[in-house]
């Protein structure tokens, strides 16, 4: 059985960082595309950035490009999330989740590409 447990999520003023992390039990990682989405209050989930399989290549959702950083551990069998200078509108719960394309090295930007999510971190920026 797949689990995704995200961690490193919590309360932060504007202008702060933090590092999300994914850790996945039942699945190698290695072999699937990652991604980490995000949901705001009394907004819909979106896209938030994602890896390949290989790490070659990340892609960033407009809002947190430049900010954000995607990379993943092979040996820990963990994807990381840094994001820095947040501002109180990345208020959310942040999620992970693997994609449903074993070896594929592309990355995903859809939530109907991805079939494993974790349980999500709450991320809290005060202004």
């Amino acid at each position: 059985q797949v689990q995704l447990v995200e961690s490193g999520g919590g309360l932060v003023q504007a202008g702060g960082s933090l590092r999300l992390s994914c850790a996945a039990s039942g699945r190698s990682l290695s072999g699937y595309g990652m991604g980490w989405f995000r949901q705001g209050p009394g907004k819909e989930r979106e896209f938030v950035a994602a890896i390949s399989k290989s790490g070659g290549s990340t892609y960033y959702a407009d809002s947190v490009k430049g900010r954000s950083t995607i990379s993943r551990d092979k040996t820990k069998n963990t994807v990381y999330l840094q994001m820095n200078s947040l501002q109180p509108e990345d208020t959310a719960v942040y999620y992970c989740a693997t994609s449903r394309r074993f070896y594929s090295d592309y990355v995903y930007t859809e939530a109907y590409e991805y079939d494993y999510w974790g349980q999500g971190t709450q991320v809290t920026v005060s202004s």
